[in-house]
């Protein structure tokens, strides 16, 4: 696929968002959202972003990194203006250029819309995984209102990407003390 024929937006992995222009010559501060922002912000990379209905490739001209966070110089983009004008845009590369995991080891959006069953009983469906300093949570919309999951293996002991499925055998009162804590 060329830099000009963008994979479907909805069909691409978020990586970052741009947070705000950085300098007076066009770069931006990005909040990764990935694992491997050393790897995914280089120069010469590039990534989509969408403005109403059009998506548009970025090219990455010169990268730093500050604290962990990127700091990004996109071609094309060399004032501040310019700069400005892309705050809050997202930030997504096709879900093929994603680098492979280890086995037992899954993307966030991977597990997002999977069910989530406890002792053959439909607890609900991911919406999103968030992380906590404990570790990821999932995120899971039930009948009762969400619960939180660790994303943990003692808990959730099978995971089938392809089958959209997420065993957990939850500690007693897990699932109970999410339901007490939102009355």
């Amino acid at each position: 696929m060329s830099e000009t024929t963008p994979p479907a937006w909805d069909d691409m992995v978020l990586v970052g968002t741009i947070a705000r222009p950085h300098g007076l010559r066009g770069q931006v501060a990005i909040n990764a959202a990935t694992d491997f922002p050393e790897e995914r912000f280089q120069a010469g990379a590039s990534l989509w972003t969408k403005s109403g209905s059009t998506v548009t490739a970025l090219r990455i001209e010169s990268v730093r990194f500050q604290n962990r966070r990127p700091i990004v110089g996109f071609a094309d983009h060399a004032s501040i203006e310019q700069a400005e004008s892309l705050v809050g845009s997202e930030l997504r590369i096709a879900e093929q250029a994603l680098q492979p995991l280890d086995a037992g080891a899954y993307y966030h959006h991977q597990l997002v819309g999977c069910d989530v069953v406890a002792a053959d009983r439909l607890v609900g469906t991911v919406a999103r995984v968030d992380e906590a300093a404990g570790g990821s949570l999932l995120v899971v919309h039930s009948e009762r209102g969400e619960v939180l999951i660790p994303l943990a293996t003692d808990i959730c002991v099978a995971i089938d990407i392809d089958g959209r499925r997420i065993e957990v055998a939850p500690p007693e009162g897990l699932l109970e003390l999410n339901e007490k804590a939102r009355r």
